[in-house]
């Protein structure tokens, strides 16, 4: 979403506002664009007075289209959207998940608000279908690599001095330490590899991933080849600095992540299923794998080690991929054909 309002900034035909329902902005690119930004926080989970401020904010503004960006806002939405007049771009289908019934309250949001979305946009085909989205109004709209943020990298032997790192490899993951990110299995395969070789350092970055939850996974015998990063800004250089990265998960979209590792060149091993297959070609981009299989990861990471070769041709092919399908220039032309198409039609 801040890479699309960066670019739609600079257009003069556009003029857009946020509306975010919390306080906290975690890009600072978002302030920069200098954008009136609107705070409509919840008192209550069930605070009903969200739908009066978001008719009036409407209302006020007039705009065209309103495009939601998660299932809670889609809800929100939808009966103001209607009320009205305005389209209403869905953006909820940010995953692929594997329970679909009203348990799952993203799924059952899908059913309540789908009919009254002027169009639904998924970052996968994966989601689209475990979401079962119209086909008639639904399209898939790939997340987008901005090829500028490698442009200032800090240099490898800079951040392996930093972190401590005195070991020949370096292996990460990105990702928030959550319910749906496979952690277990991350730390299971590095510790079956340093069982048997102790030339490799463990990265664990995102939200949380230096919480004493993420840490207590990993026997006190092999700490020392891991480093617990929790969330940082400079995740280029970083990811930059590895040898092999690795997302292991449950259910996935497309992932940022993939994106980043692969636009940066480096070899991917990430688990099977959702939108990971769209992007991760097995066998040319990197390896995919079955879910929480720690042995299998840690087969295919050493694999990758004991093949300087296989991880350049690997790395080379995937920054291919992201160039040739992957581009913010593809994502960012496509929602401007679907505005268009939307207020024209």
């Amino acid at each position: 979403m801040t890479e699309l309002m960066q670019a739609l900034k600079i257009r003069r035909d556009i003029d857009f506002e946020l509306v975010v329902m919390s306080r906290d902005i975690h890009y600072k690119a978002v302030i920069d664009l200098g954008i009136r930004i609107h705070y409509i926080l919840r008192k209550t989970k069930r605070d009903l007075s969200v739908f009066f401020r978001l008719y009036r904010l409407c209302r006020s503004y007039k705009p065209d289209i309103v495009h939601s960006w998660d299932s809670m806002t889609a809800l929100y939405m939808s009966p103001t959207c209607k009320l009205l007049g305005i389209k209403l771009v869905n953006g909820m289908v940010m995953d692929a998940p594997d329970r679909q019934d009203i348990s799952n309250k993203h799924w059952l949001r899908a059913r309540l608000t789908f009919p009254f979305s002027d169009f639904i946009v998924g970052n996968s085909r994966a989601g689209l279908i475990a979401y079962r989205a119209p086909l008639g109004k639904s399209e898939v709209i790939y997340n987008g690599f901005n090829f500028d943020r490698t442009n200032a990298l800090v240099r490898k032997e800079i951040i392996r001095d930093q972190l401590g790192v005195g070991t020949e490899y370096l292996v990460g993951m990105v990702a928030t330490f959550w319910k749906k990110k496979d952690y277990a299995t991350y730390y299971k395969a590095a510790q079956l590899l340093l069982s048997k070789r102790r030339d490799i350092t463990f990265l664990a970055i995102g939200t949380d991933t230096n919480s004493e939850e993420s840490v207590a996974m990993v026997d006190k015998r092999y700490i020392d080849n891991f480093r617990f990063l929790g969330k940082r800004t400079e995740i280029e250089s970083l990811i930059n600095a590895m040898d092999i990265c690795i997302l292991s998960t449950f259910t996935e979209g497309i992932s940022n992540s993939i994106l980043e590792y692969m636009a940066l060149g480096k070899p991917v091993i990430a688990t099977r299923g959702g939108g990971t297959v769209e992007i991760v070609k097995d066998k040319e981009t990197g390896f995919l794998i079955e879910r929480s299989r720690p042995e299998e990861l840690a087969g295919k990471v050493e694999v990758l080690l004991n093949d300087h070769l296989m991880r350049m041709k690997m790395g080379t092919a995937g920054n291919e991929r992201i160039v040739k399908a992957f581009s913010i220039d593809q994502m960012v032309n496509k929602y401007i054909d679907l505005y268009t198409m939307l207020v024209t039609k």
